[in-house]
């Protein structure tokens, strides 16, 4: 297959059928699947799964994986996913931090790096550090860069406009507004770019990895707060990339102001109990805002992330649950709400970020954000 880093598009991933057959090969992991099961899963005909199968073997995208046993006829020959026949990179921009990984296709990751970042420093430097932090994740020798780089998934501080890689008043740093990141950062780096919000592209890689699907929220708590929806099996962006923004909901009209402009706002409270370093208030406030969003969601479960959070899970869990659990017993719920941690601080955010450009290629995201 073309191994060049220029992010040029694989023929074998044109058609929506020849995605389905990708995902059920990403799905089965190293196991393999056999082409018979392939059929049963998609709806295809055995022939036109055995032309698609025969594409992504010429394409180098799967390889034989070694034979089940049969239960009448010839053992059945078992295909696999080639996991290093194309990588994507996963940026995370945060406030005060980058974070990037490179990830194969099975989305295990072969290279990460952690570098301190002022994202309100003028816009040359911050995207010279991007571009500077996506070449040296894929290697500085000839190894590495003969790797298929599909392109580069940037997830930051919202709001934006996901569709057009356009930043808007991210709180705090009103001076992005309008910038257009996805462009700037594919004329610096030479390869396709998707921008998301930072939660949504956690949500995403969480939804990707989950087994059972189910609606959740993804809670993020570090430098901001915020929340990624996946809601009905799709990553719930809205209309305008709006949705999520979570830690602008107003829980006291009298409240302290917030960076956002606004008065009493969850992300003013939480922030503020964590610097005075009251962990059991941080996490009561951010439970209040789980609870508003189960009440009003019906979400099957609640997802908890961020460097603030790792660095206390349990008391935010236990917080968290408290609050939910309470609320839940008002209502006459059934059956309590799961709340756990994704772990790994903000690192699932910038492996969500790699999935903003390898989801789409396993029918897995579009533009509208289906999962």
């Amino acid at each position: 297959m073309n191994r060049s880093n220029s992010g040029a598009n694989l023929p074998a991933l044109r058609s929506h059928n020849t995605a389905l057959v990708l995902d059920l090969l990403r799905v089965a992991g190293g196991a393999g699947i056999s082409r018979l099961e392939l059929a049963e899963r998609t709806g295809l005909t055995p022939q036109a799964v055995s032309k698609i199968t025969a594409r992504l073997r010429a394409e180098g995208l799967a390889t034989e994986a070694g034979h089940r046993a049969s239960t009448g006829g010839k053992p059945r020959t078992v295909l696999r996913l080639v996991p290093d026949a194309g990588y994507a990179v996963g940026l995370h921009l945060d406030r005060d931090e980058l974070t990037v990984v490179l990830v194969d296709l099975s989305g295990a990751v072969a290279a990460s790096r952690t570098a301190p970042l002022d994202l309100g420093a003028p816009a040359d430097e911050v995207l010279a550090a991007a571009a500077d932090a996506v070449t040296a994740v894929r290697g500085g020798g000839a190894g590495p860069r003969d790797r298929q780089v599909l392109g580069v998934g940037v997830a930051v501080p919202g709001p934006l406009d996901h569709r057009g890689g356009v930043l808007q008043r991210v709180t705090g740093f009103p001076q992005w507004d309008g910038y257009p990141l996805r462009d700037a950062l594919a004329v610096r780096t030479g390869l396709p770019v998707v921008v998301d919000k930072d939660t949504n592209a956690a949500a995403l890689g969480l939804a990707l990895r989950a087994a059972g699907g189910g609606d959740f929220a993804y809670l993020h708590l570090g430098t901001g707060l915020g929340a990624g929806l996946v809601l009905g099996g799709a990553l719930h962006r809205g209309a305008r990339t709006a949705a999520g923004e979570f830690g602008h909901q107003t829980v006291q009209l009298d409240g302290p102001v917030c960076g956002c402009g606004g008065r009493g706002c969850i992300e003013a409270l939480c922030l503020a109990a964590v610097a005075r370093g009251d962990v059991a208030e941080a996490a009561r406030v951010l439970g209040t805002g789980a609870a508003n969003l189960v009440g009003l969601l019906d979400i099957d479960r609640v997802v908890l992330g961020g460097r603030t959070v790792a660095a206390d899970p349990e008391a935010y869990v236990r917080g968290v649950r408290a609050v939910i659990d309470e609320r839940a017993g008002r209502g006459g719920a059934d059956a309590p709400v799961p709340v756990v941690v994704a772990g790994g601080g903000d690192r699932p955010v910038a492996e969500g970020a790699a999935q903003l450009v390898l989801a789409p290629l396993f029918g897995r995201a579009g533009d509208t954000g289906g999962v």
